[in-house]
C-alpha cells in the first residue's frame, strides 16, 4: 500500500466512525461535520473531492472554510493530490494580477524554447532564470520576457492548455491575468511526464523553486511536514484597487508522493495580512495531505522586506 493511501485510510476509518456517530447523536456534537457557512461574502464554499476518500475530503472542505472565516481577503485556491485522488477548488476560474508568480510561466516558456531549438540554456539565460526564481529578480524577468516575446509566451500557454491566462500588456508581466485552475495545470507540467517539458527541464525548474531564498519562502509552505521538499514561488503586489495581491503556489514532494497548492488572494490591507490568510489555508491542507512527520514548517516570521512591493507598476486606468 502506498504511503498516501495508508495515511488517508486511517483517517477515513476515524471519520467514518465519527460520521456514523453523528448520524445517531446529531450534528451539534460534531459541528465540523455539519454544513459550513460561507467563509466570507466574496467566497463560495470550497469543494474538496476524492472518489477514494470522500470523508476526508468533506472535513478538509470544512477546515478550509474555517481558516477563511473572518478574513477580508478575496481568495481562489486549487489543491491537487493525485496519489490519493484528491482535488480542492475555490473560485478556480477567477482572474488575478499575477505579480511575480508569472515568473514560473516565463521559466516554463524559456525551457520549452530551448527544447524547440535543441539546445541548452545559454549562460546568460541560466543566470537570469536562477535570479528570477530564487530571489524574484525583476530585471531578469523583464529581460527573459522581452527575449521570449508575447507570441512565444502565448505559444507556451497554448501548449500547456492554460486558456484562462492572459499575458500582461507590453512589458508589464506582473499584470498577466492568472487563475488558480491554470496554475494547477502549470504545476502538473512540472510534476508529471508530458509532451511540453522534458524530464530534465522539469527537474531544472523544480530545482530552482526549491532554492528560493528564506525571506521569500512564506505562504503555501507553512505547516508542511519537515520531511517534504518544498518547491515554491510567490508574488506580492499592491494596487489602488483591491489592495495587496498576495499569491503563493508550491509543490511538496517526498519519496513516493507529491501534492500541489495554489492560493491567490487580493483585497488584503497589508502584505502581512495576505500572507496570514494564505498560511492559514496552507496549514489545514498540509495537516490532511502531508506525510506523517514529527515537525512541520512554522508560520512565517514577519520580515523587514514585507510591505515592499515586488515590482513597481504605474497607474494604468485601462487595466483593471
Amino acid at each position: 500500500m502506498a504511503a498516501s493511501d495508508s495515511r488517508i485510510t486511517s483517517r477515513r476509518r476515524m471519520l467514518l466512525s465519527l460520521t456514523v456517530t453523528a448520524a445517531l447523536l446529531g450534528p451539534s456534537l460534531f459541528p465540523f461535520l455539519a454544513p459550513a457557512a460561507a467563509a466570507s461574502p466574496a467566497a463560495a464554499t470550497p469543494i474538496c473531492t476524492s472518489s477514494a476518500h470522500p470523508y476526508v475530503a468533506a472535513v478538509l472542505s470544512r477546515d478550509i472554510v474555517a481558516a477563511l472565516r473572518g478574513r477580508s481577503s478575496t481568495v481562489a485556491l486549487w489543491v491537487d493530490e493525485p496519489g490519493a485522488r484528491f482535488q480542492c477548488s475555490l473560485n478556480g476560474s477567477w482572474r488575478f494580477d499575477s505579480a511575480s508568480t508569472v515568473k514560473v510561466i516565463i521559466l516554463g516558456a524559456l525551457l520549452r524554447k530551448a527544447l524547440d531549438q535543441h539546445r541548452y540554456l545559454t549562460s546568460t539565460e541560466a543566470a537570469e532564470a536562477r535570479a528570477m526564481i530564487t530571489r524574484s529578480d525583476n530585471n531578469a524577468a523583464s529581460a527573459l520576457w522581452a527575449e521570449l516575446g508575447h507570441a512565444y509566451l502565448q505559444h507556451f500557454l497554448n501548449l500547456a492548455g492554460m486558456a484562462q491566462t492572459s499575458l500582461g500588456p507590453s512589458g508589464y508581466w506582473g499584470l498577466t491575468q492568472v487563475t488558480a485552475h491554470d496554475y494547477m495545470l502549470l504545476l502538473r507540467l512540472l510534476m508529471t511526464a508530458n509532451a511540453v517539458l522534458s524530464v530534465n527541464s522539469r527537474a531544472y525548474a523544480l530545482g530552482l523553486m526549491a532554492q528560493v531564498i528564506a525571506s521569500q519562502r512564506w505562504g503555501t509552505p507553512a505547516g508542511a511536514p519537515s520531511t517534504v521538499t518544498v518547491h515554491v514561488k510567490n508574488g506580492w503586489l499592491p494596487r489602488a484597487t483591491h489592495g495587496w495581491r498576495i499569491h503563493s503556489m508550491g509543490c511538496f514532494t517526498w519519496h513516493g508522493g507529491w501534492y500541489s497548492i495554489v492560493v491567490l488572494t487580493q483585497d488584503n490591507p497589508t502584505m502581512a495580512y495576505g500572507i496570514a490568510t494564505v498560511e492559514a489555508i496552507a496549514r489545514v491542507i498540509h495537516r490532511h495531505l502531508g506525510p506523517a512527520a514529527r515537525s512541520a514548517i512554522p508560520l512565517s516570521t514577519p520580515s523587514p522586506s514585507w510591505g515592499t512591493p515586488d515590482e513597481q507598476i504605474p497607474a494604468l486606468p485601462s487595466i483593471p
